[in-house]
């Protein structure tokens, strides 16, 4: 039974009663897809024609989750699964009226899927309702994939599988075929467990989204404790797995001062799977080569900016160390393993790792070591993180970090608690939590210092709500992780109400947030740091997906210290109270051309600052993509006026799903320099890649074009499966 609800104001949490009953057979006898044996060998080249294909059972009843809750999927939708010995395959059959409508601009590897058509596979190969999987491509063939965890409260989406898939499109609509060997997952070992599996389809320019189970507003396809059932998963092979993975890369360096260099690197990755449940990692000299160069911001504020993870090796398994204590401090950040504090490269002479999960246990554990290069030491950097389940969803866990070099020790220790449930009021979330960590440092007065953060969540389609307390002293200092601010104690807490007006029926889903608040104060005196407040009287998304929002902002800021905002130009000690408004729109991104604009303006410290945002999108064809965007800051004060502008491009081509690239370019007036950066990446088999890497550094100041440094690299790695 299907309860169909029209969610208002405050009877919308009504809703919940009549619809939980519902949901809550739904969980407890789930849907069941067999996975049908394959018999002979399959080709996969996206037809489906082979017999196993003609006798599996294939499922039909998917649910819109948009635009119209609760109806059936308007364009005929099928899936079926089949099983070997050495892999799990998923055919989908994704029938169209108008095949010509079909919206697919994506063709490389790790495509951004929210504009294009798609099917995506969510596999919950535990079963234990938190971890999983997610496959998903496109009508083009494209191919990305995530790690889910914390049931989809972690995603993972720069983990790259060893998985493949092939498409067709006809005149009837389009179709897929997924191989996903076993060697890829973990899972537990022995024949007859069932696995949680789940199916969504996006039919773009109709804005729909289907899924096959757990289709409520409140979930995403991620919250795997929402799938349906596998069964037949029987007499698998191939889940013990030697796997090495050598690299070659060479290239040279190129300055506008003497010293032009070639460079060269060997190097080696090492994975063993001991059962389908671990995975054991070695690797020597890693290089990343192949990584895209940081985007360059103009730093306005008193605080470190801070830079994402981007290369492979720590981002693969990034979410078994996640640990939350808010966003300005973190006892992890792997940034600081091999890269210094201006961003440049410090060797990595060799490291292993190790991730598994067996009986509700999670379990991270890491060490590399680096060498020494100018002011830095050679160190040692161990992470282990240890979690175990708790009831249905929830989680308890510790953490610790360390990093070693001649003569001196830093470590971090933490503890936290996680509590989660998808069955609050009937059918929605619910989550609060808590952390605490401490840091030693061998070489400090005062060596220990504390960290804690406390909160709650309702993060739900008609009403969310958060509230969390958090806590640094003076004396933490997480140097292996990263510390935006020292020495506070933040209350924030956020309220959004976000009503589907069936008397609007052109407006997909209004948002009003009457309050978010931040508040930093001294831990040591009381007294204010920052404070950040929100009100958003304004905020909608049209059925056609476009947005816009306008907001009411009150702001403050406490320097204890006078810190300089540009060359000559320094904000004095003090307190500072800042009211600012803020605008922005933006056009529903699936759209061959789109784009959004941003203006906000108000106080700024001594005078005003007025900004401007805009980035455009133009999808030539499924080969091709080119984007740019352009900030613009004007700042007055003392009778003066600062300019700064930040612009960036980029050009995204492919030519299959196995040979794609980039060129991107950034430049800012404040550093007057161009940052380039080409890349070129060829899959020539699942597991292998050849990238070929071109940056480029040049001044671009009154002499004009002025190249300060040209790098160009290649390189080759190899994957061997023993």
């Amino acid at each position: 039974m299907h309860v169909m609800c029209v969610r208002v104001w405050v009877p919308g949490l009504l809703c919940a009663a009549f619809a939980a009953s519902s949901v809550a057979a739904q969980r407890s006898e789930p849907y069941t897809v067999v996975a049908f044996p394959a018999g002979g060998s399959i080709r996969l080249d996206g037809r489906l024609d082979e017999p196993a294909w003609q006798g599996a059972v294939r499922i039909a009843n998917f649910t819109q989750r948009e635009l119209d809750f609760g109806s059936p999927v308007s364009e005929r939708t099928e899936v079926a699964v089949l099983i070997n010995r050495d892999a799990l395959y998923v055919g989908f059959w994704g029938w169209d009226s108008d095949a010509e409508g079909i919206r697919a601009s994506a063709m490389a590897r790790d495509f951004s899927w929210s504009a294009d058509d798609n099917f995506e596979v969510a596999l919950d190969t535990f079963d234990d309702d938190r971890s999983g999987y997610l496959f998903v491509t496109n009508p083009n063939g494209a191919r990305a994939d995530a790690l889910i965890a914390d049931n989809g409260g972690t995603i993972n989406r720069d983990w790259d599988g060893v998985w493949d898939v092939r498409t067709r499109r006809t005149d009837e609509g389009w179709f897929a075929e997924f191989r996903i060997p076993f060697s890829t997952l973990r899972f537990r070992p022995g024949s007859g467990a069932d696995w949680g599996i789940n199916f969504e389809r996006n039919i773009r320019r109709k804005r729909e989204q289907v899924l096959w189970q757990g289709w409520s507003r409140d979930f995403d396809l991620e919250q795997v404790s929402r799938a349906g059932r596998l069964s037949g998963i029987r007499d698998v092979s191939g889940t013990k797995l030697l796997e090495a993975r050598p690299y070659l890369a060479g290239g040279g360096e190129w300055r506008d001062e003497p010293g032009d260099r070639g460079l060269g690197h060997v190097g080696l990755d090492l994975n063993w799977l001991p059962t389908p449940e671990w995975k054991v990692n070695v690797t020597a000299r890693p290089d990343f080569a192949q990584v895209e160069s940081d985007r360059e911001e103009v730093n306005l504020t008193r605080f470190s900016l801070f830079y994402p993870e981007k290369r492979t090796f720590f981002l693969e398994g990034s979410e078994f160390f996640a640990f939350d204590i808010g966003a300005d401090a973190q006892p992890f950040y792997s940034r600081t393993i091999g890269l210094a504090a201006d961003r440049t490269e410090i060797p990595i002479t060799g490291g292993a790792r190790v991730l598994g999960r067996s009986g509700g246990t999670t379990l991270g554990a890491m060490a590399l070591r680096t060498e020494a290069k100018g002011a830095e030491p050679a160190s040692t950097f161990g992470v282990a993180r240890w979690k175990h389940d708790v009831l249905d969803e929830s989680s308890v866990g510790v953490l610790a970090v360390a990093r070693r070099e001649p003569g001196r020790t830093n470590a971090a220790y933490g503890f936290d608690l996680q509590y989660a449930t998808s069955e609050f009021l009937g059918e929605r979330e619910f989550e609060a939590g808590l952390a605490l960590v401490r840091t030693y440092t061998s070489d400090a007065a005062d060596r220990a210092g504390l960290a804690h953060r406390l909160f709650v969540s309702y993060p739900n389609d008609l009403v969310e709500f958060t509230a969390s307390w958090s806590r640094v002293d003076t004396a933490f200092n997480p140097e292996a992780g990263f510390l935006r601010r020292s020495s506070y104690q933040r209350w924030g807490t956020e309220l959004a109400v976000s009503p589907r007006p069936r008397f609007l029926p052109f407006v997909q889903q209004l948002e009003i947030k009457p309050v978010e608040l931040s508040v930093y104060t001294d831990d040591r005196t009381g007294d204010l740091q920052t404070l950040y407040a929100e009100f958003v009287p304004l905020s909608f998304t049209l059925r056609t997906g476009d947005s816009f929002e306008f907001n009411l902002q009150r702001r403050a800021d406490s320097p204890a210290e006078p810190f300089e905002l540009f060359e000559d130009a320094a904000i004095p000690a003090g307190t500072y109270w800042f009211t600012r408004w803020a605008a922005d729109a933006s056009t529903f991104g699936s759209r061959p051309l789109s784009g959004s604009l941003e203006v906000s303006g108000g106080d700024f410290y001594l005078g005003t600052r007025l900004e401007y945002g805009l980035n455009g999108r133009w999808r030539v064809n499924r080969h091709l993509g080119v984007s740019a965007d352009w900030a613009h800051n004007r700042i007055r004060f003392e009778g003066r006026t600062f300019r700064v502008d930040e612009a960036g491009g980029r050009a995204d081509f492919a030519f299959t799903p196995n040979l794609f690239g980039a060129l991107a370019g950034q430049w800012n007036n404040e550093d007057d320099e161009v940052i380039l950066n080409f890349r070129l990446n060829w899959i020539p088999r699942p597991g292998s890649d050849l990238f070929l890497v071109i940056n480029q550094i040049a001044e671009s100041g009154d002499a004009g074009w002025s190249p300060l440094r040209t790098t160009l690299l290649s390189k080759l790695v190899w994957r061997f499966e023993f």
